[in-house]
């Protein structure tokens, strides 16, 4: 089972979300682990080919986002997770697309050391 691996305040984040979204992310996120696809999740657009997955979970007429990446084979990294508020439609907005950006490179580089220090150990 890959662990998991959380990127700046997502898990804090994932704390606020009420206690059944929480539940249904930590399924998902338990069978992303295992190698699976969870139910509800898509790949994040404009991301192709990079493994971002978006999770969306509706609640109470609120909707809530788990970003996440199996690009790694070693870890599961868990981007940022919110609560959307875009008066868009489904868009996403321009700061959450940032913020998504700048944890993915963070994984990325989290995990290139990662890997460093195993090869460093050797």
């Amino acid at each position: 089972m890959k662990p998991v691996v959380w990127i700046g305040t997502s898990r804090d984040d994932l704390r606020e979300f009420p206690d059944d979204v929480q539940n249904v992310v930590g399924y998902a996120l338990y069978v992303a682990q295992l190698g699976g696809k969870p139910p509800d999740v898509k790949p994040l657009s404009g991301h192709h080919g990079a493994g971002v997955l978006d999770l969306v979970e509706a609640f109470d007429g609120d909707t809530y986002r788990v970003v996440y990446t199996v690009r790694f084979a070693d870890a599961l990294y868990v981007l940022p997770c919110f609560q959307k508020k875009s008066t868009h439609g489904i868009a996403t907005s321009r700061h959450d697309i940032d913020l998504i950006d700048a944890r993915l490179r963070r994984a990325q580089t989290f995990h290139q050391q990662s890997a460093e220090n195993m090869e460093d150990e050797r």
